[in-house]
């Protein structure tokens, strides 16, 4: 264990919320040890404003739930206390100890024993210890750094103060075993590599690939909140270009990653690439994102792929297949990420209003901005016309942007001379093909 005095590093108490500390205080008030740890102080010493502030402490969770009257247990593979103050939860974990892994027949009832399945996945693992034990066992070294507000150190026992310095992001103990235990550690390695512009150590990025299907294993509700902190935290573009170096984007969309071409130029990939772009935008710019805009804007092209596939097959019109493609392929991304009822609702209106934005006539116009999603809507048209640089697109995309601002005589004359620009089709292009193999026919 190296100890940094308060002189040699930069965390102060002015910058650690004040819930925070009560909780820190109160540990060591009732004679526990209780440490600030994890991303909260990694953020610190890097001069970053924390998301969270997590603690981890020598008292049970039992011993919490005493102390704490604002406190509720939660977690079953992990049993963690969450301090309640309001709107902010502070969350801790008391100190992990080393554990004898046994298989599920075995059961998990002896001391020191935590709960495995067959690939070496943690199913259980309540085994308590010390602050060293503690620090072996957390995930990264860079997050394996313990503040101290009974003397204002810094205590480093996986060398993680030199990793943050270098930009390194090294796992903690065998990579293979530790992605084994939780295989969601690949997809931390890569957000945490994007989002501090680090460099995953090359022991603890050579297994990622051949590990990578581990993930299918992961519960689709868990991979699901995975994918929104890997590509709605400010960092989206460059976490995804990272999975797709490290093979770990499939497991998560296995229906764009099927559709991937050799330069990475299709539509699809574009359109992936520039929304997650647009993403980061806003959330620089402290602009709400929804996620279910992502995902359909995302999923817009392997969704036309197989319209087209069933209109073909099936001989039913268009629009009839489109909506048998909506179920297709929203079933089909459930199986991996668990996206709730609430945004898959959403992403089908978006889906419909791209069908109906080019029949403007009559009222249909003003009905359509009506629709509570057509703004969404009327941005993914706007991408679809970027991506695709049509010129029919285009034009009906600017015409949207100026009908919206337009005053009423303004717009009145736009409906009227809708004819002048000649014809707009309501079905949506094709994603393009790469030609046939003639030799193969």
């Amino acid at each position: 264990m190296t100890i940094i005095p308060r002189d040699q590093h930069t965390i102060s108490r002015k910058e650690i919320s004040e819930n925070a500390l009560k909780v820190l205080y109160r540990l060591n008030k009732a004679g526990y040890e209780g440490y600030l740890v994890g991303g909260g102080v990694r953020d610190l010493l890097l001069g970053k404003k924390p998301k969270d502030f997590d603690i981890t402490t020598s008292a049970t969770p039992e011993q919490m739930r005493k102390l704490f009257r604002n406190c509720r247990l939660v977690g079953r593979r992990f049993r963690l206390a969450h301090v309640m103050f309001g709107p902010e939860i502070i969350e801790v974990a008391t100190f992990r100890g080393h554990h004898q892994a046994l298989e599920p027949e075995q059961g998990a009832t002896g001391a020191g024993a935590a709960l495995t399945g067959q690939n070496g996945m943690l199913l259980r693992d309540n085994i308590f210890g010390s602050i060293e034990e503690d620090a072996q066992r957390r995930d990264f070294s860079v997050n394996s750094l313990y503040y101290s507000v009974a003397d204002f150190t810094l205590r480093d026992f996986t060398g993680g103060l030199k990793d943050l310095q270098e930009g390194t992001i090294r796992l903690i103990g065998d990579p293979e075993t530790r992605y084994r235990e939780d295989p969601v550690r690949m997809l931390r390695a890569v957000r945490f590599a994007a989002k501090l512009d680090m460099t995953i150590s090359r022991e603890t990025a050579e297994p990622i690939p051949r590990l990578a299907a581990l993930l299918h294993d992961i519960p689709p509700a868990r991979m699901f909140e995975e994918a929104l902190k890997l590509l709605q935290a400010g960092y989206g573009e460059a976490t995804y270009r990272l999975l797709c170096e490290y093979q770990l984007f499939q497991p998560l969309f296995p229906l764009i990653s099927r559709n991937f071409t050799e330069h990475g130029d299709s539509y699809m990939e574009q359109m992936v690439t520039r929304v997650l772009a647009n993403t980061d935008q806003r959330l620089r710019n402290d602009m709400r994102v929804n996620p279910a805009f992502l995902f359909a804007a995302m999923l817009w092209y392997p969704l036309l792929e197989h319209a087209q596939k069933l209109t073909q097959e099936s001989g039913l019109s268009y629009f009839d297949a489109f909506s048998l493609a909506m179920n297709d392929i929203l079933d089909e991304q459930c199986r991996t990420l668990a996206i709730p009822k609430r945004l898959t609702a959403l992403m089908r209106d978006m889906w419909q209003l791209q069908l109906r934005l080019s029949r403007r006539q009559g009222k249909r116009a003003h009905k359509l901005m009506e629709h509570p999603k057509f703004r969404a809507a009327y941005d993914l048209l706007t991408l679809r016309a970027e991506v695709e640089n049509n010129a029919e697109l285009q034009r009906l995309s600017r015409w949207w942007g100026e009908f919206q601002v337009a005053a009423p005589p303004r717009q009145k004359n736009m409906l009227t001379t809708l004819g002048d620009d000649g014809p707009s089709r309501a079905r949506p292009r094709r994603p393009r093909r790469r030609a046939p193999n003639r030799d193969s026919a």
